[in-house]
Parts: structure tokens; C-alpha cells; sequence
């Protein structure tokens, strides 16, 4: 008697699961029915509009494209230099930023290829003399 009591609520549990997901699968299929019908009428009243206009709408569009791109790159940019100015800085200061030990360990590498490569100018030169 007492497996029967849960097995009735986990079975309203899922009616009432199921009675909710297809309530709000109905609610969203009539939304989305109603957005593709508003869509289409307003392509149909549009589509004339933008054939008339379309010499001028083409290149404002166009113009505004670049204009956006071009600020857009332009504040990347800029965040990007200032994110380099103040590694830098911190470089400097000797606040150890992230990245600066591989600095030190492509400056420590190429200072002991210089030397070695002088030792064997030094070398090539001594024995051409």
C-alpha cells in the first residue's frame, strides 16, 4: 500500500510535467507562427520600398558598415596599446607582469648566441691572420 502512494505522485508529478511542456511548446509554436506571418507581411510590404530606394540605401548602408569597423578597430586598437604600454611599464618597474620570464629567457638566449657568435668571429678572424 505505501509503494502505491508514490508511484501515483510521481505519475501526477509527470502529468502535470507534461500538461506544462506542452503548454509552453504550444504558447512558443503560435509565437513563433505569429513572428514568421508578421515577417512575411512586412517583407511584402517592404520589398517595394527598398527596390525604390535601394540606390540609396546600398551605400549609406555600406558607409555605415565602414564607419562602425572603423570605430570599432580603432577602440581595439587603442585598448590594445594601452594593454602594452602598461605590460610595459610594469616590465620596467620590475613588477614581473605575465609573460615577462619568457622575456628573460629569450634575452638570456639571445645574448649567449652573440657571444658565441662573436667567439667565432674572434676564432675565424684569428686564423685567417
Amino acid at each position: 500500500m505505501a509503494d502505491q502512494h508514490p508511484q501515483q505522485q510521481s505519475k501526477s508529478v509527470q502529468v502535470v510535467k507534461a500538461a506544462t511542456a506542452a503548454t509552453a511548446g504550444g504558447s512558443l509554436l503560435v509565437l513563433s507562427g505569429l513572428t514568421l506571418a508578421g515577417t512575411v507581411i512586412a517583407l511584402t510590404i517592404a520589398t517595394p520600398v527598398m527596390v525604390i530606394f535601394s540606390p540609396v540605401l546600398v551605400p549609406a548602408a555600406i558607409t555605415i558598415f565602414m564607419i562602425i569597423t572603423g570605430f570599432l578597430a580603432s577602440g581595439g586598437f587603442g585598448v590594445a596599446a594601452l594593454s602594452v604600454l602598461s605590460w610595459i611599464y610594469k616590465y620596467v618597474k620590475g613588477q614581473h607582469p605575465v609573460g615577462a620570464d619568457k622575456i628573460d629567457c629569450a634575452k638570456t638566449k639571445l645574448a649567449r648566441k652573440a657571444r658565441e657568435m662573436k667567439e667565432k668571429a674572434e676564432q675565424m678572424a684569428s686564423q685567417t691572420s
